[in-house]
């Protein structure tokens, strides 16, 4: 087990965005289940129900983290009820690298073993994420998600997407990282503690603000001799509607810039 204290010196260089901390109920297990979303409405509240009625709070300790949410979706009665123990809100710049800077700080300052990461648009079915805990309990320090591999289903999503992440995405972090990867551009994955807290990765960045920290942990992970692995989920998309804060054109061109990027190891640390 990695040691939860972690040395001030180093904690003091963390670039962590400035965020609040409305609702905190204490860490319960060693591991946390972390949401970053922002106005997910409706999905979010789909998303949590499952997850109580599933109880994935007997497994890990749940923690919302808001990129600045104006729906009334997070209320704080509403979320201790379905077991959201945390709610962190992002003060600072930066999209969803820097709420997850944000999270991770956090949880790793609580001394948690590991993390989870689930989206909150309620496109992934969050009954898979005991099985990432127990990998990360079995030695196992990055953990995908996977729609592709064996046992995975991918239900409606748009062929623009699928095309990308089967014949560009996965294939390029796979050639350049050493690992066959086949679901890349999700953000429903796992991380043990060792990985987050090694310098050679160093998360605690401010080159990490939109997309970046998923294609470069994809990247920079197995390149370390970390132990990866991807388990089948299952990805739905709803029907007529593409839940995602990525847009058509700019946002897609910003993705495919940051995964050449990673690919040269332009995020590595210096």
């Amino acid at each position: 087990m990695t040691s939860s204290v972690i040395d001030p010196v180093v904690r003091s260089t963390w670039q962590v965005p400035a965020f609040d901390t409305p609702l905190w109920l204490g860490r319960q297990h060693a591991f946390c289940a972390v949401i970053p979303l922002i106005n997910e409405g409706e999905r979010i509240k789909n998303l949590l129900a499952r997850m109580a009625a599933l109880g994935i709070a007997s497994h890990a300790d749940i923690i919302i983290v808001d990129g600045g949410s104006t729906d009334g979706s997070l209320v704080l009665d509403a979320l201790q009820q379905v077991g959201v123990r945390g709610l962190l809100v992002k003060t600072g710049p930066g999209k969803l690298s820097a709420q997850l800077r944000c999270a991770y700080a956090f949880a790793l300052d609580q001394g948690y073993e590991g993390i989870v990461t689930i989206d909150g648009n309620d496109k992934d079915d969050p009954d898979a994420i005991p099985r990432f805990i127990e990998a990360l309990q079995q030695g196992v320090d990055f953990v995908q998600a996977s729609r592709f591999v064996d046992g995975g289903v991918a239900e409606n999503t748009p062929a623009s997407r699928d095309f990308a992440i089967r014949f560009i995405h996965a294939p390029m972090l796979s050639l350049t990282s050493g690992f066959k990867w086949t679901d890349t551009t999700q953000g429903f994955r796992a991380y043990s503690r060792k990985l987050l807290l090694d310098p050679k990765v160093a998360i605690f960045r401010d080159v990490f603000m939109t997309y970046e920290l998923l294609a470069y942990l994809s990247y920079r992970a197995p390149k370390l001799g970390y132990r990866c692995v991807e388990l089948p989920t299952v990805r739905r998309y709803p029907k007529g509607e593409v839940p995602t804060k990525i847009s058509a054109f700019k946002g897609n061109l910003s993705v495919l810039e940051i995964l050449f990027k990673a690919c040269r190891g332009g995020f590595n640390p210096t």
